[in-house]
């Protein structure tokens, strides 16, 4: 069985709202092993809707729509189905008599413009709503079948969930598809996408199931193995041997897997150590911090982050030498270490970590461009810089400073770990 999602509402084309009920059917459906080849977006415009609608009952199975459904004049998802479908759309009295205990409950004129919504084609199943008035419906028509939900997320979500996700499975184990596409994905960080791809080049070459997909966030490498298998136990078994391939030549960059954050690691790894950090900061200022304190409980680990945004305040409260300061600049690798060795020095942390850089895009010379950011990480056992060449946009530089910052102490508490290990 083929799926393809539709979404409508001009909204999305405008880019006034980003289409995250696509987002969550695709991840649902892939979960119960159902092709989602296609997805289509369409305004709130009944000739194109129709028109968008009959080529996708051409070459998809079922077309699950989400958006249109509701009490104005651009909500004609049910209209355009009911045309193509050839049928007539009549009133769910069910439907109808909740949108009018509504409008009694609230002391809302019931207008005819509230009831529309309780139209359906003629023949379609009712998919009931149960936390909103607009009923969704699946029509079945010659061999093909229209799923149509609301576009409001929590509604769609409910629905979906109660009532489409469950049919749909049901449909699926009927026709002897496969019960599940699973994935397993490896987060990697300090690699690019292309340097990642080519060290297992021939994995990707020679994949059939499971499936292997490099695809690059702003800050990081996420590589997707993907299998079909007949249940999640039977998708994990071949997924095992992939992973630990792929770890075998990329290990030293994946931090973690499927929904870690490299904070969440890094917090980890720390409480585990009985470690405590302390961060100074300059070009991100402040991000590190908020990084690490999204993590509850991060507080048993994480004692300062002091943004030294000036070079006065790196030497009132780091006691950056004004020497190091004139001789190198803010934005040096002497710099990044004397502002971790501060940071770990007045807060009493076991490592201190540190960020200057330019993010531009302004502030850059000859010698020193937009994106040239210095790490540093101090502790008893010494003090470590890093140098970095980055590229984008103001926020993007400052996203990925933070984020090698992090994986500098990552690598750091790796190491550790591998020293005390017997």
């Amino acid at each position: 069985m083929q799926v393809e999602l539709f979404s409508v509402g001009t909204e999305l084309l405008l880019g006034d709202i980003v289409d995250t009920n696509a987002a969550y059917l695709a991840g649902k459906l892939s979960e119960l092993g159902i092709n989602v080849y296609y997805k289509t977006t369409v305004g709130d415009n009944t000739e194109r809707l129709a028109a968008a609608l009959r080529i996708t009952l051409g070459r998809s199975d079922v077309v699950l729509a989400t958006g249109g459904l509701g009490p104005t004049e651009d909500d004609v998802t049910a209209a355009v189905v009911a045309k193509v479908a050839e049928a007539d759309l009549v009133q769910d009295e069910e439907s109808a008599g909740k949108i009018r205990s509504f409008a009694r409950q609230r002391g809302i004129k019931l207008a005819d413009s509230l009831l529309k919504q309780a139209r359906v084609p003629r023949g379609a199943i009712v998919v009931a709503n149960p936390v909103g008035t607009a009923p969704g419906f699946i029509l079945l028509k010659g061999g093909k079948t229209v799923v149509a939900l609301p576009g409001v997320p929590t509604e769609m979500k409910a629905m979906a969930e109660q009532t489409v996700l469950p049919y749909l499975a049901g449909r699926a184990s009927e026709e002897g598809g496969p019960a599940v596409i699973l994935s397993r994905v490896l987060r990697l960080a300090g690699i690019g996408e292309s340097q990642a791809e080519a060290e297992i080049a021939d994995l990707v070459r020679s994949q059939t199931n499971p499936t292997i997909a490099p695809y690059a966030k702003i800050h990081e490498v996420f590589l997707r193995v993907t299998a079909r298998a007949a249940d999640r136990e039977a998708a994990l078994d071949m997924i095992a041997p992939v992973e630990a391939e792929i770890r075998k030549r990329l290990g030293e960059h994946i931090y973690g897997a499927d929904g870690e954050t490299l904070e969440e690691v890094v917090g980890r790894m720390l409480k585990q150590a009985g470690l405590k950090l302390a961060v100074a900061e300059s070009c991100t200022g402040g991000l590190i911090g908020h990084r690490i304190t999204n993590i509850p409980g991060s507080s048993d680990y994480f004692l300062d982050s002091i943004v030294t945004y000036s070079d006065e305040s790196k030497v009132k409260f780091l006691g950056v030498p004004e020497e190091t300061l004139r001789q190198h600049g803010a934005v040096s690798a002497k710099t990044a270490g004397a502002m971790a060795e501060g940071v770990w020095r007045v807060s009493g942390a076991d490592i201190g970590l540190s960020v200057t850089g330019i993010a531009g895009p302004t502030g850059a010379t000859p010698t020193k461009p937009v994106g040239l950011v210095y790490l540093g990480r101090s502790g008893a056992s010494g003090t470590v810089t890093e140098e970095l060449r980055l590229r984008g946009d103001r926020l993007t530089i400052k996203e990925r400073a933070a984020q090698n910052a992090l994986y500098l102490l990552y690598r750091g508490l790796r190491n550790r770990a591998a020293e005390v290990s017997p």
